[in-house]
């Protein structure tokens, strides 16, 4: 029994050194369009959330492994105006940046415990999106990506609203996003609309080698950022 038990955690081991790869098509998140809701909520019991698509963060952005303890779950539907997104996040331990500033962006926040939302809706150009970011302690970033121009986004400000709180006792923290829809595009968004979209956690202490990098839509990249990879990201899909 003890030799059978070495070889199944040599196999794990091995497994989770084996680098994913990316089959089409990759994945689809469908959101149904929903009444405004009033004042922004994290609580996934509130009629809103209970009402919204789910998509579940539980992969390694890079190999074939799974993080069953920290399976985060998205939450999320459109309005006329916004993208509505909620992240149920369980954890062990934060990384967090202490004191929190939710005044303005954090630069760096990637390199705490944060969720990540990608999104685009230029299917040509596909190395042009917007980077939304939240972490626990209600912190946050959004930025203008381009990857073919360094700083092209300078200055650009998203006007999305977010909150996130920490569950102590329960060990899930929550972050919930409205986003608008023309800071993403300035086309209409309509039933059968397809953006271009990843959602990611970084999650654990240390430096990056020791973190847990998850991906919604796994980009199986290795020796480079597993976040920035447009090629593999999945879809959003607006639907009635």
């Amino acid at each position: 029994m003890t030799k059978f038990i070495l070889l199944l955690a040599i196999a794990g081991a091995v497994r989770a050194q084996t680098p994913c790869t990316v089959t089409p098509p990759t994945a689809t998140m469908t959101v149904k369009r929903g009444r405004a809701p009033g004042a922004l909520s994290t609580d996934p019991r509130a009629p809103e959330w209970r009402k919204a698509s789910s998509a579940w963060i539980v992969k390694d952005c890079s190999h074939t492994l799974d993080y069953p303890r920290l399976k985060t779950e998205v939450k999320g539907f459109w309005t006329a105006t916004d993208l509505h997104l909620l992240f149920i996040c369980p954890y062990e331990t934060l990384n967090i940046f202490l004191p929190a500033d939710n005044s303005k962006a954090r630069r760096k926040l990637w390199d705490r415990d944060v969720v990540e939302m990608f999104l685009g809706d230029d299917w040509d150009n596909i190395r042009h999106y917007r980077e939304y970011e939240i972490a626990p302690t209600g912190d946050w970033i959004d930025l203008a990506i381009d990857l073919d121009k360094k700083g092209a986004g300078k200055g650009w400000s998203s006007g999305w609203k977010t909150k996130a709180r920490i569950d102590e006792k329960a060990r899930v923290w929550y972050a919930a996003a409205t986003i608008p829809l023309q800071s993403v595009s300035a086309a209409a968004v309509k039933p059968g609309t397809r953006w271009r979209m990843n959602l990611y956690r970084i999650e654990g202490q240390g430096e990056d080698p020791q973190r847990h990098f998850m991906c919604w839509q796994p980009t199986c990249v290795i020796g480079r950022d597993p976040n920035h990879v447009p090629e593999n990201f999945g879809a959003l899909l607006f639907s009635k």
